[in-house]
């Protein structure tokens, strides 16, 4: 069996072990099961294997973005990356939002509800724009790190890699060392994912489990047009935009995604995602080192497709709950409003309610009013977290071709980057 298979059966055994739990009653609080299982050994293991993979990270994302820009060679071809990247990121996180408010309006979700929630939420003001730029240039880098500001570690690593490359042939020792660095990352993403279906498991299990399905069944209209709009950006937004700009088979991206998208869905992180969705785009999806080290870990940290549709089926659900009329104004400040929010948040699980938070708070709409979808809110941000992941591949790919840095023997090639053909070659080594 390949990593992926072992992924897919581990995701797939971890939810029928959490619908036994929860449906059955043995998750109740106090209960053996609950004590020893669901928050002992499945929330012991699930969570060591997300702190492995934001252990990666930052190390991760500065030796590659450093090894990407001098591989690059060009800082004008850097600066067309860059913002080719940038306006995809944005055109597709409008383009989920305005498709989840078109489609939440059309359904009618939340009319004639009178749910109510004990949960409390508090909230957050939205950043001045003028604070997010201010932001992206850190005062202490090694405080960015420290603390997992992606794009304050962004810019540093993009200026140290552009220094590097005017230097000269001076600072030809210092780009090998870092290059050799990023190997050595790169070796020990291949080192944790030996554990990864193991770990899926436990995440899947405990998320399943802790999930009452009477709450779910409550806010029913709400979870299906979720999940809805996100594989409908998933299947058709996504696909369509990478065949137009690229004329790559939509097909072969997804089968050589799935692997990434599952990991996504058990760790609800972009970030902690990276490692496995730096490693897919390169070895998969045949995109050369030098953008995908730039395209994902900005993507990371800036592209929001999921996040922006929960952000846009969540305010006319709970607008038609407190029988609030938002009129086009009120939609069009949502549009904008999300899509600044995804640049000055980062990809870690649970931010989608901050920045739902910041939405609430320019539309007129009560903060509380978090309170009723928070419950269901962790499945949905496992859901969500897959497609940001997926759309981050997409640009990069999309991207890479138009700057013919794509090796499509690589795209076209169904075992490209498969991990059980590397450990196999390594044991007849």
């Amino acid at each position: 069996m390949n990593t992926t298979f072992k992924v897919l059966l581990g995701m797939g055994l971890g939810i029928i072990a959490g619908l036994i739990l929860n449906l059955t009653g043995l998750n109740a609080e106090g209960s053996w099961a609950n004590s020893y299982l669901t928050d002992g050994l499945f929330k012991v293991v699930g969570s060591m294997f997300v702190n492995a993979l934001k252990m990666l990270v930052v190390p991760l994302v500065f030796f590659s973005l450093v090894c990407g820009v001098c591989g690059i060679g060009d800082i004008k071809l850097l600066g067309r990356i860059g913002s080719k990247s940038f306006v995809l990121y944005l055109v597709t996180t409008a383009l989920a939002i305005a498709t989840a408010l078109v489609i939440a309006t059309g359904f009618g979700i939340g009319e004639g509800m009178n749910a109510e929630s004990s949960a409390n939420f508090a909230g957050k003001d939205s950043p001045p724009l003028s604070t997010v730029l201010i932001n992206i240039i850190p005062s202490n880098p090694i405080s960015a790190m420290a603390q997992g500001d992606m794009l304050p570690v962004i810019f540093f690593s993009i200026m140290f890699g552009v220094s590097i490359l005017m230097v000269g042939k001076k600072a030809t020792v210092v780009s090998d060392f870092i290059e050799t660095l990023n190997d050595i990352m790169m070796k020990m993403v291949t080192i944790i994912m030996e554990v990864a279906p193991y770990a899926v498991f436990c995440l899947i299990a405990r998320a399943i489990a802790d999930l009452g399905m009477d709450l779910l069944a409550q806010l029913l209209g709400y979870v299906l047009v979720l999940i809805g709009v996100l594989l409908f950006h998933l299947f058709v937004t996504l696909q369509v935009i990478l065949k137009v700009l690229s004329g790559l088979s939509p097909v072969t991206f997804m089968k050589k995604m799935r692997n990434t998208q599952v990991f996504a869905f058990s760790t609800s992180s972009s970030n902690a995602t990276i490692p496995v969705t730096l490693r897919a785009v390169t070895k998969r999806l045949g995109v050369k080192n030098s953008v995908a080290s730039f395209t994902v870990p900005f993507g990371a940290t800036i592209n929001m497709d999921g996040t922006a549709i929960m952000q846009g089926v969540a305010t006319v659900f709970i607008a038609n709950i407190y029988n609030v009329e938002l009129g086009m104004m009120g939609y069009l400040t949502v549009i904008l409003m999300s899509v600044l929010a995804s640049i000055g948040t980062a990809g870690v699980p649970g931010v989608g309610l901050i920045m739902l938070s910041m939405v609430f708070s320019q539309v007129g709409l009560p903060i509380e009013g978090i309170g009723l979808i928070l419950g269901v809110d962790r499945l949905l941000d496992m859901i969500r977290t897959a497609v940001n992941v997926s759309g981050d591949a997409m640009v990069s790919t999309v991207v890479a071709k138009s700057e013919g840095q794509l090796d499509e023997r690589v795209y076209n090639d169904p075992d490209a980057g498969n991990q059980s053909e590397m450990h196999l070659e390594q044991n007849q080594a």
